[in-house]
């Protein structure tokens, strides 16, 4: 009866601590995804290299799903315009993208927009489906793999591809599980690269704005300049400063700025030009 009773609290402590132990690794886990988020969002800071930020998301990737490798290939056109991949078994990874030119996981959710769930690459459709991939993926001991795209609304900007070592056993939770945290992971990459975009338009229409405006105030004080040297009206000193340009297949802003900085480029200018009325 006593050993009975021991055994009972045996097995609640063991069951106790089971739990502890899965709730421990679910709080690691949450802990992980928003790292992840976090560092997806960070894409409007000075010095943002997009290879190294694609990289980052792709190992959080490996970290959160227990992959082997994971690769993010960027598309434009139906072209591959740039790769980044984890860490963890780099060449493995770089290997498996680049394996992908003439079909492969990747290519096939960038141009259906839909999640390719995990699949057996011994699988004898998935290797007709994908020759050349299934090949170098199996000669690297990965025999299983998931995909997603990295979709911003509408437009597909690429594809997160994870590869791990053997697929779980169906029906499984966990593969679907897997699926939709790679999805979340890419969705986020999405959101980050294009915000990164848009910011860096917008920062280049500024500096245009910027340096047209600047060039205007310059082509107007060396219009007032020239005006005042030559006791003439404004527009007759902006004609002759132009026709001076063209003249010498010289930009306007830069004959403006060497009149108002008295550079020798304008000392033809200083005069009063002959047909100046």
């Amino acid at each position: 009866m006593h050993h009975d009773h021991r055994e009972g609290h045996r097995s609640n402590r063991e069951s106790h601590q089971g739990t502890r132990d899965r709730e421990s690794h679910q709080g690691t886990r949450e802990i992980q995804l928003a790292a992840a988020l976090v560092e997806a969002a960070d894409t409007l800071s000075d010095g943002f290299d997009a290879g190294l930020y694609l990289q980052r998301l792709s190992d959080h990737c490996v970290a959160l799903l227990g992959a082997r490798a994971a690769g993010i290939m960027l598309i434009e056109g139906g072209e591959t315009v740039s790769f980044a991949v984890s860490g963890r078994h780099a060449d493995v990874a770089h290997d498996l993208l680049e394996a992908q030119s003439h079909g492969g996981p990747c290519l096939d959710t960038y141009v259906s927009g839909k999640p390719v769930p995990p699949v057996s690459l011994r699988d004898a459709h998935t290797a007709a489906r994908w020759p050349d991939f299934t090949e170098r993926a199996l000669s690297h001991d990965v025999t299983a793999t998931l995909a997603v795209p990295l979709l911003r609304g509408e437009r597909a900007l690429g594809a997160l591809n994870v590869f791990v070592p053997a697929l779980p056993e169906p029906p499984s939770p966990q593969a679907e599980f897997a699926l939709h945290l790679a999805q979340l992971i890419a969705d986020a990459a999405a959101i980050g690269l294009a915000n990164h975009r848009a910011h860096s338009e917008y920062r280049t229409l500024a500096a245009q704005l910027q340096q047209a405006l600047s060039s205007r105030v310059r082509i107007e004080q060396a219009k007032g300049m020239l005006a005042e040297r030559w006791r003439t009206g404004v527009n007759e000193a902006f004609t002759a400063m132009r026709q001076y340009a063209r003249r010498h297949r010289l930009p306007l802003d830069l004959v403006a700025t060497a009149v108002v900085e008295d550079r020798p480029e304008a000392a033809p200018l200083r005069d009063r030009p002959s047909d100046v009325p």
